[in-house]
């Protein structure tokens, strides 16, 4: 029996075993592809698409990936997106050559090297003040060209009934907005110096990423599958911050997140968080995450897999886990074939996995190797079939 990518998508966020594993990319720059890549995938499959960027944002260099390249990446979801303001998007796209990106929250990025951008643009980098906080002009999330286009898009999917819907909005979320409000190590740093002005400013943050995101989620209304939110908590090798203060700082904001979405929406909750953050899964769980996404396992414990399905592969579905340090940009198409597998077997054997890189797909993995990693979860099922069959 023939199924539907959405169908194949619900299954496994149900734990029930699909076909194969559904596949997860280009829909977010969690689970995109950088566009050097994306046009070496282009002129390998001979596609004639034009380069456009995900969020129309050139600077973040995430691609947009076309239809016929999503069909090809055997992609299981497709996106709906907000945008920042027209006025925003005007004014950078007529800005200065080479001048910095600002955007409707007056942080942004200088470019480094040409065509290379990185975030250093901080608005509030020298405050320490609840002062400073109100006194910020807070960007309108009540604009309504930032969500003008959803609904139509959503309705043009969910018509079609062929593809899981996934809702990408660009917030940032509390923790990874104040770094770019503040600059990372500069507001880990007040964490601890100024904790009243930092946990007043994540608060700060919260209401307003929460009035977009019920803008988004009222344009969006039942048209939607899952809904991706996130905060990068890890790093290599542990976490950004002790998981006490994790419970005691992030915990109750990420709560009233999940809590707020919940409230307008049955669609599954996307968790995206980079590093090892094995120590919080527990949390994770608590608060209601339905999905877990990249699975860094290049990171501390959450490279042993084994431990990952064993404890929570009941209670969620893990999203990624395809390495994007070593297997994907250095190893051959058969090594990545047999790395794919082996994840597949580990955390897919019973639902309750996507098949995703960790994060996005960077510019030094050739375009042979993207293919080679969809490829094998495609030809890994029907070698099942068969091997099922005799």
């Amino acid at each position: 029996m023939t199924i539907t990518p959405r169908e194949r998508v619900l299954m496994a966020i149900a734990h029930e075993p699909p076909d194969r594993p559904p596949i997860v990319l280009g829909v977010s720059n969690a689970t995109g592809i950088k566009m050097s890549t994306y046009r070496a995938l282009k002129d390998l499959l001979g596609i004639d698409a034009p380069d456009d960027y995900l969020y129309e944002w050139p600077e973040l260099g995430t691609a947009a990936i076309d239809e016929a390249t999503m069909r090809r990446l055997h992609s299981d979801v497709r996106g709906v997106l907000d945008r920042e303001p027209d006025a925003v998007r005007e004014r950078n796209r007529t800005r200065e050559p080479h001048s910095d990106y600002v955007d409707s929250w007056g942080s942004g990025a200088k470019e480094v090297r040409p065509g290379e951008w990185f975030p250093m643009v901080h608005p509030l980098a020298s405050a320490t003040t609840i002062e400073e906080i109100e006194a910020h002009p807070w960007p309108d999330m009540d604009d309504p060209s930032r969500v003008a286009h959803v609904a139509s898009e959503a309705q043009r999917l969910a018509d079609d009934n062929e593809f899981a819907i996934i809702a990408t909005p660009w917030l940032l979320f509390p923790l990874e907005r104040a770094f770019a409000m503040q600059g990372m190590d500069t507001f880990l740093m007040n964490i601890v110096m100024f904790p009243e002005f930092t946990e007043a400013l994540l608060w700060k943050i919260q209401g307003v990423c929460k009035q977009l995101m019920g803008n988004f989620l009222d344009a969006l209304g039942p048209n939607v599958d899952i809904i991706k939110i996130g905060d990068d908590l890890g790093t290599q090798e542990s976490l950004l911050m002790s998981p006490d203060m994790y419970r005691r700082v992030l915990k109750p904001i990420h709560a009233d997140w999940i809590e707020f979405i919940r409230s307008r929406t049955d669609a599954a909750l996307f968790f995206h968080t980079d590093g090892d953050v094995f120590p919080l899964i527990d949390d994770f769980v608590e608060m209601g995450i339905d999905i877990l996404n990249p699975i860094q396992t290049s990171a501390g414990e959450m490279a042993n897999l084994e431990a990952l399905r064993d404890r929570y592969g009941k209670k969620m579905v893990f999203c990624g886990a395809i390495d994007t340090q070593r297997i994907l940009p250095h190893g051959t198409p058969a090594e990545i074939g047999a790395e794919v597998r082996r994840v597949v077997e580990i955390l897919g054997a019973d639902g309750g996995y996507m098949v995703s890189s960790v994060h996005t797909v960077m510019s030094d993995v050739p375009a042979a190797n993207v293919l080679a990693m969809v490829d094998a979860v495609v030809e890994g099922a029907a070698d099942g079939v068969r091997a099922g069959g005799r």
